[in-house]
């Protein structure tokens, strides 16, 4: 009979061995490989500006772990994780507009209606002559016409000045704004004229200068009757834009009118898509219509000083760009200040002409 063993103290139980806890741990060699990825971890989600992240080469972007509500992003190779930040801006311009739409909310420009603009512009080929007061004309099929510029090109008026000098002034062709000047009297015929540009050096045209022909203009205005022309005109008014509204703020009302003077140019087009808008004194204000906006490339014909319709660059518009346009408050106040400043010249002539009194014997 076997004596009972004494009592032993209780251990815990021992967990069972697997074969993988026996098994040796794999241990794991340095590699040449870069760091390990790191992380950025916040309490809250991380706003992250999707244009940053798709201009990386990511593969994955953003990372949820669960049960925490934690995005994590990962940083690829050759990349730090201040690159990959989102710039600092604040929550109020996280939620803005993009630039692009902002700046069409705040700013109407001149292309805001579909990239259009008032132009008036073309290609003019003559013989450019310069007398001694520096005063240019071009002569197109034995026709004289001025040629003008304003202070913005007086550099290419000038260089056309030794151009002419040097080669004789013979077939110039040139870049040029149509001039054209309406009188009061509308039986009285407009004045042709033409304001420089730029000319063509005979090199490689580029430019306005290539897509051009001789005599082709690209006219794009408001398709009209004027009152001082029997011939419809395109009328190519001042593109609005914030630096001009800004001095037309600040500027007198004379040079703020003639600023703003829109360019009447006579187009003879015969089956126009759409007619062109004349003013009917008989209609009320809201019978009257309106003008259309058209794009047309016209040749200039010198034989009777008119432009004639060539082709039709895009179809009629019934809204037209942003311009500006002189209010009648302001031509009457610019009228006005041109009578007294007419009355104040014609009494100094009157007082510089006035007869000697004669001598009393």
């Amino acid at each position: 009979m076997k004596k009972p063993k004494p009592n032993q103290p209780q251990q815990p139980d021992q967990p069972k061995q697997t074969l993988l806890s026996i098994l040796p741990k794999k241990v794991e060699e340095p590699s040449s490989e870069p760091p390990t990825p790191t992380f950025v971890k916040v309490d809250e989600p991380v706003k992250v500006d999707e244009q940053v992240l798709d201009s990386e080469p990511l593969q994955e972007k953003l990372i949820t772990a669960k049960p925490k509500p934690v995005k994590r992003i990962l940083t690829p190779p050759n990349k730090s994780e201040s690159d990959l930040q989102p710039p600092n801006k604040s929550e109020a311009d996280l939620q803005s507009p993009t630039e692009t739409e902002s700046l069409k909310a705040a700013d109407p420009t001149p292309v805001a209606v579909n990239n259009k603009i008032f132009q008036a512009v073309g290609i003019i080929v003559g013989d450019v002559r310069f007398d001694e007061e520096a005063k240019g004309t071009v002569t197109i099929a034995q026709k004289e016409y001025q040629l003008f510029y304003a202070s913005k090109h007086r550099y290419a008026y000038e260089a056309l000045q030794k151009e002419v000098k040097a080669t004789g002034g013979e077939k110039m062709r040139l870049i040029v704004y149509p001039r054209v000047m309406h009188f009061p009297k509308r039986e009285q015929p407009y004045l042709m004229s033409f304001q420089l540009v730029g000319f063509d050096r005979k090199q490689s045209p580029t430019g306005i200068a290539s897509e051009l022909q001789d005599f082709e203009f690209r006219l794009c205005g408001l398709w009209q009757f004027i009152p001082v022309c029997q011939t419809p005109c395109i009328s190519v008014f001042k593109n609005f834009n914030k630096e001009r509204l800004e001095y037309i703020k600040s500027a007198e009302a004379d040079k703020k009118v003639r600023f703003m003077k829109a360019s009447h140019v006579p187009l003879m087009w015969r089956d126009a898509p759409v007619r062109p808008f004349r003013f009917n004194p008989k209609l009320e204000k809201e019978q009257q219509g309106h003008s259309s906006f058209v794009e047309v490339l016209a040749k200039f014909l010198p034989e009777r000083d008119v432009f004639g319709f060539s082709k039709l660059l895009s179809e009629p518009m019934e809204k037209a760009p942003n311009f500006l346009k002189a209010r009648k408050e302001d031509k009457a106040e610019a009228l006005k200040n041109k009578l007294a400043q007419n009355r104040e010249k014609g009494s100094v002539k009157k007082s510089v002409w006035s007869k000697p009194k004669k001598k009393e014997l």
